[in-house]
């Protein structure tokens, strides 16, 4: 299941592409120009990097989880996935998933033992997890959209955002004011939490309390294209949202400040390379990279810290 040495027939495509719109206003954001890394996926999302330097991201449709190192080799990481989505590493440097066939938040252990963190809320079960974020703490937050679960099959009424305490207790965070929750990013400080809506273009902002509870949703952005989806934050409180016109720049008062364009509609990102200044953009069939001036923002453990990993808040 893990580990396995097959590697893709993919060539990577390294050629520089037109990436921007409103350059005046990213200038001090970006820092190169969009490349294509590589292509010939079936529908690529949810990246996150390993401290030890590679970077994992899902193939949905393919079911399964993909390995990427920085000498362009590609290789299963996880098959089957599951069809997972969002991707993050907790605290010990360990795989949480959002797995949409098993509708379930899933940790894979050191071992490659595959435990599931949340399934049920109310001896319900869950929707389709979608999407995550993970504060210093190890409190873990997820969208549950219903995207992929027939209407016959849906136990749950709502579609929510959930918190999953250290202990591993389940909390149903916010449910109101969503169609499709998606995307989820916390600001530096981890005082905010961002969740975007995949149907109705906004994007909600939400306190958070030292318990890790949710409290004051409110509006912070919106973008006009459709399609909401991944989230992430610089170390600067920049917010980054996929959609399907492309990654939208939001600073931390909620002014949308610029446009980065991809060629093929944008699912969802994430920070990478040593230095953490690398965004790579998971696109339809393709994996694309881009250098920013701006580290991005992951709250990083002990562990990490030993890792090497870069950016974030040290604890």
């Amino acid at each position: 299941m893990f580990g396995k040495n097959r590697m893709f027939s993919i060539i990577p495509a390294m050629f520089l592409l037109c990436s921007l719109s409103s350059w005046a206003d990213l200038s001090e954001i970006v820092d190169g120009k969009i490349e294509q890394v590589a292509t010939g996926f079936q529908f690529t999302e949810g990246p996150v990097w390993h401290p030890d330097g590679y970077l994992l991201f899902s193939d949905i449709p393919a079911n399964q989880i993909i390995k990427w190192t920085a000498v362009n080799t590609f290789e299963v990481f996880r098959e089957p996935s599951d069809n997972s989505n969002g991707l993050a590493l907790d605290m010990k440097g360990r795989l949480i998933a959002c797995e949409t066939s098993k509708r379930r938040v899933s940790r894979t252990r050191k071992d490659g033992t595959i435990v599931t963190l949340a399934e049920k809320f109310e001896e319900k079960r869950l929707n389709s997890p979608n999407d995550l974020v993970i504060r210093s703490d190890g409190t873990i937050y997820f969208s549950d959209p219903d995207f992929g679960t027939p209407k016959e099959e849906k136990d749950l009424a709502y579609q929510g955002v959930y918190r999953i305490s250290p202990d591993r207790k389940l909390f149903l965070e916010a449910k109101e004011g969503f169609e499709k929750p998606n995307g989820l990013a916390l600001s530096p400080d981890e005082k905010t939490l961002y969740v975007d809506d995949s149907h109705t273009g906004f994007i909600q902002a939400f306190d958070v309390q030292p318990d890790g509870s949710l409290k004051n949703g409110r509006r912070f952005g919106e973008i006009p294209a459709k399609g909401l989806d991944g989230a992430k934050v610089d170390v600067k409180g920049n917010l980054y949202v996929t959609a399907s016109d492309g990654i939208s720049v939001f600073d931390p008062s909620g002014k949308r400040i610029g446009l980065i364009e991809v060629p093929e509609g944008p699912a969802n990102l994430a920070f990478g390379d040593a230095d953490f200044k690398t965004l790579y953009i998971t696109a339809k069939k393709s994996l694309y990279r881009m250098r920013m001036k701006n580290e991005g923002f992951r709250p990083v453990s002990p562990t990490f810290k030993e890792a090497g990993s870069g950016g974030g808040k040290k604890n």
